[in-house]
């Protein structure tokens, strides 16, 4: 899960995060993400373990340093660097799912959709575009495609859902991806 950890972002942000974490606990899964406390991180957290449900941080050791890390996770991993953070929140993960974000939310999005396309991520990758956040970026990623940067299957990579209860159903129905598409990933 990618999402922010700014605590001044809209109200509704928060409650999205607390109604995906009950969808997420309701339905037996558990989460990984980040390892934060504030902002839609610590949201996430708290509203996965209010719910009996289970969440793993994964987290670099300066961050820890900083003492930004939640300390009530059910499973804490501390990391070298934000490179290996990424990596093992990917291996670990059934699913990258992005809620709105700042820098670091957009970037770990825009890597793991390009290592979709390079054929090394082959899981569900959805975009939670709740009240038209990530509509700008979408609008990108289809221009990107429309002026051959990238190719019209690339189009499949991502699904766009716009609220909470939507994320489950589109993991499920995500197309298989896997390391044939390394044949198209050029132009």
């Amino acid at each position: 899960m990618y999402c922010a950890s700014s605590s001044k972002v809209k109200p509704a942000y928060f409650e999205a995060t607390k109604q995906l974490a009950k969808s997420f606990t309701e339905a037996g899964l558990s989460v990984v993400y980040g390892g934060g406390s504030i902002g839609l991180m610590g949201q996430l957290a708290d509203s996965m373990l209010e719910t009996g449900g289970k969440i793993t941080g994964i987290i670099p050791g300066f961050m820890c340093e900083q003492e930004w890390n939640h300390t009530g996770l059910s499973e804490l991993i501390m990391t070298e660097t934000m490179h290996e953070r990424k990596e093992k929140m990917a291996a670990m993960a059934d699913a990258a799912v992005a809620l709105p974000g700042g820098c670091g939310t957009l970037e770990e999005l825009l890597e793991v959709i390009t290592w979709k396309q390079l054929g090394i991520y082959s899981k569900p990758i959805i975009i939670v575009n709740l009240d038209g956040y990530f509509d700008s970026l979408i609008a990108m990623l289809h221009r990107a495609i429309d002026e051959n940067f990238m190719r019209e299957q690339h189009r499949e990579i991502w699904q766009v859902v716009n609220h909470p209860h939507d994320v489950i159903p589109a993991m499920e129905k995500a197309k298989i991806w896997d390391e044939s598409v390394r044949k198209f990933a050029a132009i």
